[in-house]
């Protein structure tokens, strides 16, 4: 999404707005509500779906971290790169994807993004930038600094954007990635979307420093922290690191704190946090509310427009699952296409 060219604000130069109200316009911030709603319906379209048994396989839910995935998408454009995760519907939502067509990857069909080969952890598009979602922990990270090395290489001014959860940071492949994007001054942003739990274990009974940006001084470069679930304070720390990028200044970590509501899988019995504990996350740091109560009292929106966005991204949901189910599904002679790369 490109940056603003009027602040939402006429005193934009105030230092006490949040950052994303000095920043963008509010016909961006808007849409920035819109995308979040959409982010979260759509998951809730998805989990409804699955069980009904029209969608098969399992899914990993990103329903409460939607702030994060639009924050860091927000100083990025078409030509920017991004690499996800198992749980990554949000960031491909964040990043342009038409969710007629994620509907229809999860329901196995033909229009679907990879013509419902992939499902929910492969959605891909490489129009908008989206090099992939990743079912391997970790996996995306060195993809993004092969990105970010071709970037550089070929002068082309693209930023790489590399997505992973808090267990990703002790697998072997982000050292590594990490040393390696530090020592060539890539134009990388590593994008930890801390949400407390590795499948079923904590950070802190998994992870030996207590905030995964810590990790970032062992390869010279910026490790930042921010409240994942604050729309204003994640898009910041994007546009920093964004902007260092592109200056040839090297990679930043950016660890975003947040929340995961549903289990880690639709196979999750979620029997290791407390009720209490994703009660208060949800009563009290809901990052779509609390976007919604500062767009209020910034003067951006009123109850009458936030229920007319939630009534246009209800339609648009509505419309996506009704266009997956009347998708053809993929024909047995094909089995093979769209699997292999065709070798000349």
């Amino acid at each position: 999404m490109a940056t603003a060219r009027k602040a939402a604000n006429s005193d934009a130069a105030q230092p006490n707005l949040p950052f994303a109200f000095r920043q963008y316009t509010a016909e961006q911030l808007r849409e920035v509500l819109h995308k979040m709603y959409l982010i979260r319906r759509f998951e809730e379209g998805a989990e409804d779906a699955y069980m009904r048994g029209l969608i098969h396989g399992t899914m990993h839910l990103s329903i409460g971290q939607e702030a994060s995935a639009m924050g860091i998408c927000m100083p990025l454009t078409d030509q920017d790169q991004i690499t996800s995760t198992h749980r990554g519907h949000g960031h491909c939502i964040a990043k342009g994807a038409d969710v007629k067509r994620m509907f229809a990857e999860f329901f196995g069909k033909t229009t679907g993004y990879c013509k419902g080969r992939g499902g929910s952890m492969h959605i891909a598009d490489v129009t908008k930038g989206n090099l992939g979602a990743n079912g391997i922990v970790a996996g995306g990270i060195p993809i993004a600094v092969g990105a970010a090395l071709a970037a550089k290489k070929l002068k082309t001014g693209k930023v790489a954007i590399s997505f992973f959860g808090d267990g990703a940071n002790n697998e072997g492949a982000f050292h590594e990635a990490l040393n390696m994007a530090a020592v060539w001054k890539l134009p990388v942003i590593f994008v930890c979307e801390n949400n407390g739990y590795g499948m079923s274990t904590s950070t802190e009974r998994s992870t030996a420093v207590k905030n995964i940006a810590d990790r970032a001084s062992a390869y010279a470069m910026p490790g930042v922290i921010v409240d994942g679930n604050n729309f204003s304070e994640v898009a910041q720390a994007a546009h920093e690191a964004v902007e260092r990028a592109r200056a040839g200044e090297g990679p930043t970590l950016i660890e975003s704190k947040t929340y995961r509501y549903r289990g880690h899988s639709k196979s999750d019995r979620n029997r290791y946090r407390t009720k209490e504990e994703i009660e208060d996350w949800m009563a009290n740091r809901d990052p779509i509310a609390l976007f919604e109560a500062e767009l209020k009292e910034f003067g951006i929106i009123d109850d009458a427009g936030i229920e007319a966005v939630r009534e246009a991204v209800k339609k648009e949901i509505a419309d996506g699952i009704e266009f997956a189910k009347a998708s053809p599904s993929p024909e047995i002679r094909d089995l093979e296409n769209y699997v292999y790369t065709e070798v000349a």
